[in-house]
């Protein structure tokens, strides 16, 4: 329900976008019946025994996969150990470079894949590893087992882990409304804003800064920098998250309007690195 609601606290398609994404689809016939253009950011979901060609797209003729189908969207991949590893390992590169090259013998095709990834996963195949009031039966082999699944490089190339713990009874049943996607995405908006100005380009954004950029645009001061090489160390990070760590605390830092990136920013970065301090430390 969370990885749905993405696409509503995101900026809404501008035309270039939209075009883009009308294209891809027109291309393997899934607009609707009238449909002319996308105009809504996609959202795709592939079921776990989706075959490689299926998620970053193939064929005798190549055609694109889910990875293309979600440009300029969510792709959703839900209980990701069950998925292959191998059709996972294929996602390095459109995380990477945006795009997805098939290679054939006639030649080769570039499809487009300008992607949000989201994924979820159990702790372990009981599900009950964090659980404070049901108990995991699974044993140490079996866990590791079941994360080893999904390799380091794949993870190192996603930029927040989170733990979603289960929803207390009482906020199931409480009257409050919670915050709706409309503020969301006028403070997503703001900090898109901030970014259009730092790049001179609307939609260069802050997770594609180049590690010269990093340097350039996230700065820290002496306390960000005690706690970052402390991050490294205890927690043998790579370089490819030590980027990763300084874009998302620069985000962090646009979503208040701040200048410079503080160690509170940086200090919330680090703790979304959650996978990273559970299995490499």
């Amino acid at each position: 329900m969370l990885a749905r609601r993405l696409p509503t606290i995101l900026p809404l398609l501008d035309i270039e976008e939209s075009l883009e994404t009308t294209r891809i689809y027109s291309s393997v016939g899934l607009l609707s019946s009238g449909q002319s253009i996308v105009t809504a950011r996609p959202f795709r979901s592939p079921h776990h025994t989706t075959s490689e060609a299926g998620l970053v797209g193939g064929g005798s003729i190549p055609t694109p996969g889910e990875v293309s189908l979600s440009h300029h969207g969510v792709l959703f991949l839900d209980e990701l150990p069950e998925f292959n590893r191998h059709t996972l390992e294929v996602l390095r590169q459109p995380l990477e470079d945006g795009v997805v090259t098939i290679t054939r013998a006639q030649g080769s095709l570039t499809f487009p894949a300008q992607i949000m990834l989201v994924a979820a996963l159990n702790p372990c195949p009981c599900g009950y590893l964090t659980d404070p009031k049901r108990e995991c039966h699974c044993t140490p082999r079996q866990v590791q087992a079941y994360m080893g699944k999904i390799s380091g490089p794949l993870l190192d190339r996603i930029d927040i882990h989170l733990d979603v713990p289960a929803v207390p009874y009482r906020e199931l049943r409480a009257t409050g409304d919670g915050t709706p996607s409309a503020p969301m995405r006028q403070q997503v908006m703001a900090a898109r804003d901030i970014q259009a100005k730092r790049f001179g380009d609307r939609r260069h954004l802050n997770a594609r800064m180049s590690h010269r950029l990093v340097k350039k645009h996230c700065a820290l001061d002496d306390a960000g920098e005690v706690l970052l090489k402390q991050a490294m160390q205890e927690m043998g990070l790579s370089a490819r998250a030590h980027d990763k760590i300084l874009r998302v605390a620069r985000t962090i830092a646009d979503l208040e309007a701040a200048d410079a990136i503080s160690a509170t920013h940086l200090s919330e970065a680090v703790q979304f690195r959650r996978l990273d301090r559970n299995l490499f430390a």
